[in-house]
């Protein structure tokens, strides 16, 4: 009778070590649920960044600066809740960007939720605010008016000019969703400096993630590649 416990108690013990040391080594580098955390990996931050008001729980998990996504669980209301995004900085001007490009793939909801899958490109001196709407899902839209419809950077956009009081936004919206593909950072902004929107400024951060409004239930945003280059 003791050897037998002492056996199973063994048993038991064994079991535990190895479901212990599988999800160990199947865990997440970093993760977060706090609404501001953060991650540096070389030149790349993960910013969980829930800013909005009215929002809901939110974790961010990376297995790399290229490997990462959230899950959202935001409230159906209006109203912007969170951008968590990857960021890295170029600072360069406009005329020395040389070739900027950056490519991503992603794995998104498309019911059920209010989202934009988003780079936020940024000048240094954040006066200026270029936004390229990669995707788009529910009832969300860009800031300003429309002025024209262009392709540039490797994509055909429908092209928006408008201040969100702070800063000038810029938003370029995909005129069909795509989950994956290649952006010529530098051409958009030659193509701004080129329609007189700004001057010759410096390019600070490239900013890629998911502007969430609502994701009620809980939902999967998943960065399955993302790199910029240049």
């Amino acid at each position: 009778m003791l050897r037998s416990l002492r056996l199973a108690i063994g048993a038991f013990i064994v079991a535990l070590t190895l479901a212990f040391t599988a999800g160990t080594a199947n865990a997440a580098v970093w993760y977060s649920t706090d609404r501001w955390g953060t991650w540096t990996s070389g030149s790349y931050t993960l910013y969980n960044n829930v800013w909005g008001s009215g929002y809901g729980p939110q974790t961010i998990w990376a297995n790399s600066t290229s490997n990462w996504g959230v899950w959202a669980n935001h409230p159906n209301t209006g109203g912007i809740k969170s951008y968590p995004n990857a960021t890295r900085y170029i600072g360069r001007t406009v005329s020395s960007l040389g070739t900027v490009t950056s490519s991503f793939n992603v794995t998104v909801p498309t019911s059920g939720v209010a989202f934009t899958t988003a780079y936020d490109i940024w000048s240094s001196d954040n006066a200026h605010e270029i936004m390229l709407w990669m995707n788009y899902y529910g009832a969300v839209g860009p800031l300003g008016t429309l002025q024209t419809t262009a392709t540039v950077g490797g994509h055909t956009w429908r092209i928006y000019r408008g201040s969100n009081g702070s800063n000038n936004v810029y938003s370029f919206v995909r005129t069909s969703n795509t989950s994956s593909g290649t952006v010529n950072v530098a051409q958009i902004a030659q193509w701004i400096r080129t329609a007189g929107w700004f001057g010759n400024v410096t390019i600070g951060n490239v900013q890629f993630g998911y502007e969430i409004t609502s994701s009620s239930g809980g939902k999967d945003f998943v960065t399955n590649s993302f790199s910029v280059s240049g």
